[in-house]
């Protein structure tokens, strides 16, 4: 890392900070840039000595355009580290312009993130605002049995800050959760060496409804549960293949209702195509549909995808889960809800988007009670999905506490179900605890049978990892059709 110090052009000095003094901002810029910088410090110059007026927010967008010119291509894979030191006076209006989500620097082996959250309400003199939880998914969530984390304000201002350690692969998501109150989060989880796992979810529970996305960061979605999230991705966070290029045009998906009855209900289904019209393109079944559907489309990445040869023309049919309610009913191991979608849905979608039935060629993918439908799909019916793609798979079920393995693991132990023959990608994050532990128990069982694919990924039950999974498994499961 460089420091790279923009001395004032003779003709056109440095503004003037609000205590008086000579305002010297500077640029940090990664290394493989350093050739450039004569040049763009020059380009600085010309700008600035055109006026001898310029104010910090000026300087800042200048600065920015700076950095846009010398590694443009930051925006795109996040591979260099830029930092942006302005010497603006901290919460003032320049100040918060400058800013653009959490920001990070290199400390030996991991990074240290700030994250920033502005108060509405203005400074602690105004704003009635006790606390501002932060929520990162694999880091101070539940599933982590981690004591509460609250942003903290700097005193006099509207800033509130957060900092925390990550290595250098991680990646995940986050939401803020402003709140009046002293007590959100019973007395037990801040007392003894743990906190009560209970009373922690409780408390999460109750707050979730009002998170809030980081209103500095553009990367920003509706989460699994429901609530908005951010992203924060380190530098060195695996590629996720298809979802960082420009939006795709592709063939449109097409919607519909099923009315299933065997299971007695109502869902919508999308059906999305990709490539020339062939019966004997590859399917792929796409649980938890309506989040790959509406709350992270992913229709543009796997037509951009396709288009590069990464993946082969394929239809691909997602399921809607109607409700929690009945996604906690119909995934964990239901046969019923197997048997319809092939004696119902599948037959349904056939008749006008034709599919190959090959089974080496027809993948079930999901996610959480997902994969383990996925698994359990593959392992009960392997004449018919004959590749699974299962990303943090709930194999501790039935039995949430982990004391005691989950019936896929026990049935496999027994000898009641074989993989031999199907095709396996298994993922799950370090920072999931319960379940990564019933992954690597799975993985035990699965292994001797059949070569398995095991992907350890840095983060949490999270489906800013799971996106990069999805497309990235589906490459691996149909690399054998890939000319």
């Amino acid at each position: 890392m460089y420091v790279l110090l923009f001395a004032p052009h003779p003709r056109a000095p440095f503004p003037k900070g609000r205590g008086g003094g000579m305002v010297s901002p500077a640029v940090c810029v990664s290394s493989p840039v350093l050739e450039r910088t004569q040049r763009v410090a020059w380009l600085f110059y010309e700008r600035a000595s055109h006026s001898a007026a310029t104010t910090l927010l000026q300087m800042q967008i200048v600065i920015n355009n700076i950095i846009n010119k010398i590694c443009p291509e930051t925006k795109k894979t996040d591979k260099h580290e830029v930092i942006r030191v302005t010497g603006l006076k901290t919460g003032s209006e320049a100040w918060w312009q400058s800013k653009n989500g959490p920001e990070w620097t290199r400390e030996k082996g991991h990074y240290r993130v700030t994250f920033w959250w502005r108060d509405p309400a203005g400074t602690q003199k105004t704003s009635p605002l006790k606390r501002v939880w932060l929520y990162i998914t694999g880091v101070t969530d539940h599933h982590q049995n981690a004591r509460p984390q609250s942003l903290e304000r700097i005193p006099n201002t509207d800033v509130w800050q957060w900092q925390g350690a990550f290595t250098p692969q991680w990646r995940g998501s986050y939401c803020f959760i402003p709140s009046v109150n002293e007590d959100d989060f019973a007395a037990a989880v801040f007392h003894g060496e743990q906190p009560d796992r209970l009373a922690l979810r409780e408390g999460w529970r109750k707050l979730l409804p009002a998170a809030m996305a980081d209103p500095l960061n553009p990367q920003s979605w509706r989460g699994g549960r429901g609530h908005p999230v951010s992203a924060l991705e380190m530098p060195e966070a695996p590629v996720q293949p298809g979802w960082n290029t420009p939006a795709t045009p592709g063939n449109a998906p097409v919607c519909f209702e099923w009315e299933s009855v065997r299971l007695n209900n109502r869902r919508r289904v999308w059906v999305f195509t990709t490539g020339e019209d062939s019966p004997e393109r590859p399917l792929a079944v796409l649980l938890d549909g309506q989040f790959w559907a509406e709350s992270m489309p992913v229709w543009s990445p796997l037509t951009a995808l396709t288009n590069a040869g990464k993946l082969p023309p394929a239809v691909y049919v997602l399921i809607d889960v109607i409700d929690m309610a009945h996604r906690n009913h119909e995934l964990p191991c239901n046969p019923d809800f197997w048997r319809a979608v092939q004696e119902e849905l599948l037959p349904r979608v056939n008749s006008r988007t034709p599919f190959s039935d090959r089974a080496d060629r027809t993948v079930v993918a999901g996610q959480s009670f997902g994969g383990l439908s996925s698994l359990y799909a593959g392992l009960n019916w392997p004449e018919r999905f004959g590749c699974v793609l299962s990303q943090s798979g709930s194999y501790w079920w039935p039995h949430r506490g982990g004391q005691q393995d989950g019936l896929l693991i026990e049935q496999l132990k027994a000898g009641d179900l074989t993989a031999r023959g199907l095709r396996i990608v298994l993922e799950a994050g370090r920072n999931e605890p319960l379940i990564f532990r019933a992954n690597q128990a799975i993985y035990a069982e699965l292994h001797p049978q059949q070569p398995v694919i095991w992907r350890q990924v840095d983060g949490g039950h999270d489906a800013l990892c799971w996106r990069g999974g999805l497309t990235q498994g589906l490459m691996t499961l149909w690399q054998p059709l890939i000319h």
